[in-house]
């Protein structure tokens, strides 16, 4: 009877094993298993697209790390115009998270959970800086990033053919973006 226990748990114990072994394989970025996850139903034939899953992909992962990074402005800048950017950023980006979340549920879309590895790079990045040097950082940034969102959701906007919702999404959400890049184009200039 020792004997069997013994085997018993000699046995559960490579198992569970494996299966940590085998999901450090896998990946833990949480926007390549969103991707992984929407190729394999596309490959299944379930009407979806590249290209409409991508573009989801990129707007979540995207809007995570602009309500991430404006946490951080309206911690660490020193600019007041800086930090209220940033709680702008906070609002307008969770509230766009959650319409393209609802969205995804209803079109079978799966999105990141959390942060791109690339993503969380540039919170760690910023996170190390604090006062007129995070401002300047976080603005470029800010800029750099409105001007390729703006791009993709214009493209989104107008090319989508297969998914009425998210091609909606990306038109009703087009003109918040372009507030944000007003802004930070007011902000970058009176910094200069």
């Amino acid at each position: 009877m020792k004997k069997v226990s013994l085997i018993l748990l000699l046995a559960v114990s490579t198992l569970s094993f494996q299966a940590c072994s085998s999901k450090k394989t896998e990946g833990t970025d949480s926007v390549e298993n969103a991707e992984k996850s929407n190729d394999a139903k596309e490959d299944a034939g379930t009407g979806q697209t590249e290209d409409t899953n991508e573009f989801a992909v990129k707007a979540a992962n995207g809007g995570m790390l602009e309500v991430e990074l404006g946490r951080l402005a309206e911690e660490k800048a020193a600019s007041k115009d800086v930090k209220e950017f940033g709680a702008m950023m906070v609002k307008d980006h969770s509230k766009a998270n959650e319409e393209l979340k609802t969205i995804a549920a209803t079109q079978n879309i799966t999105l990141p959970a959390t942060l791109g590895e690339d993503e969380q790079k540039h919170v760690n990045e910023l996170a190390k800086l604090s006062g007129a040097d995070f401002d300047k950082k976080y603005v470029s940034m800010m800029v750099d990033d409105h001007k390729e969102d703006i791009d993709e959701f214009k493209k989104a906007a107008e090319d989508e053919k297969t998914n009425p919702a998210v091609k909606d999404f990306a038109t009703k959400t087009l003109p918040t973006l372009q507030k944000h890049m007003d802004a930070i184009n007011a902000i970058d200039k009176s910094m200069k």
